[in-house]
């Protein structure tokens, strides 16, 4: 077969495969960084745009540098007219502001001043219809997301679930108590976390007879580690990786962090 001279040279349709392959393996890594940088600019900014209303005019950087080098007006503040003023927006001093004023509200807060003016406070939003259902559904919420102290998984185990027959992983929580006991009368019980796969921070509560959960010598870590994956990864295997992400994921679900 004759290659005739209108043909393009075959090196072309692989070299626009790679410069597209290239720029995909680009968008990849450039997407993600720059998703995170505006997403944090923009927290900053908003955060900004919501403390420096409530910070006094005279303590604006702007407003403060110039009174300081002395670009002022006759009643001794900042002055736009002036040649040598200078223009100021800096982001992230609001961020500062309102982490210095959270750390103090969280430390009056503790003292017995703080708790007994909040427990006055709180009685008086328990009156207001509205605002009390307000309130209590946003501190719900924001005990849930920033709660300061974090449960641990006593131990892997192995069940038979979702039925005899069929096993998979589960993280044992406590033993069961209170009227879920008495009313299984089935004897001693665990309560056994089984999570799903690859996400293991969501799952099912399940209560079991305790001869019927075996536990596993494999630490929780090495437990998640191995729903994550898929069982991909198996506890031992030395030459089995796992993205860093999902090994720091691993770890948090079985870290144990006592609040002071």
């Amino acid at each position: 077969m004759t290659k005739s001279p209108n043909d393009p040279p075959r090196h072309r349709g692989s070299l626009i495969t790679g410069l597209r392959n290239n720029f995909i393996a680009g968008i990849i890594v450039i997407a993600p960084i720059g998703l995170t940088v505006w997403l944090i600019w923009t927290l900053i900014g908003w955060v900004d745009g919501f403390v420096w209303p409530f910070v006094p005019q005279a303590y604006h950087p702007e407003e403060f540098v110039n009174r300081l080098l002395g670009h002022v007006n006759d009643f001794g503040r900042a002055d736009p007219t002036h040649p040598n003023y200078i223009e100021i927006n800096v982001r992230g001093v609001g961020v500062v502001i309102f982490l210095v004023f959270t750390f103090i509200v969280g430390w009056i807060a503790k003292g017995l001043i703080g708790r007994s003016f909040l427990a006055w406070g709180e009685g008086l939003v328990s009156r207001m219809p509205v605002v009390r259902s307000i309130y209590n559904g946003a501190k719900q919420i924001a005990e849930t997301v920033f709660a300061q102290t974090e449960t641990s998984f006593d131990k892997a185990c192995l069940i038979q679930y979702p039925r005899k027959g069929i096993w998979a992983i589960g993280f044992i929580s406590t033993a069961t108590k209170g009227e879920l006991l008495e009313k299984a009368e089935a004897g001693p019980m665990v309560s056994v976390f089984v999570p799903t796969t690859p996400n293991p921070t969501s799952g099912f509560l399940l209560f079991f007879p305790k001869e019927d959960v075996i536990e596993l010598d494999m630490t929780v870590e090495d437990a998640a580690k191995l729903v994550i994956s898929a069982g991909l990864v198996y506890p031992g295997e030395k030459h089995a990786e796992m993205p860093e992400a999902l090994d720091q994921l691993a770890d948090r679900i079985g870290h144990h962090r006592h609040d002071d």
